[in-house]
């Protein structure tokens, strides 16, 4: 009888350890190529690259965390924090890190 409540518990374990490893932590809605509302600035967001482009485009991986991304070019720190805003599906508000606030279309 032990070894079935060790058995079922290590199995309860690896279920949740499987379940967190597939999970992403990216919003599905941020994933995609974006364009400022004046046309000046494009943004695109893969799962692996955050690339942003204000006359030359520079690519940097990136983590979420809640609304905020961090990006570091070729993960070096420190971290650049922009803040995710009122995203649809169809636009958003990204803060820079200057608090500069871009609103971003589809």
């Amino acid at each position: 009888m032990k070894k079935t409540y060790l058995i079922l518990a290590i199995t309860a374990v690896g279920v949740v350890v499987l379940a967190a490893c597939k999970s992403s932590a990216v919003n599905k809605n941020l994933l995609g190529k974006w364009h400022s509302a004046d046309q000046k600035t494009k943004l695109e967001v893969t799962a692996n690259a955050f690339i942003l482009d204000e006359g030359e485009p520079l690519a940097e991986s990136y983590f979420t965390k809640g609304d905020t991304l961090f990006t570091s070019y070729e993960g070096s720190e420190p971290y650049t924090k922009f803040v995710v805003k009122n995203l649809t599906g169809k636009s958003m508000t990204l803060i820079y890190p200057d608090s500069t606030s871009i609103n971003f279309l589809r």
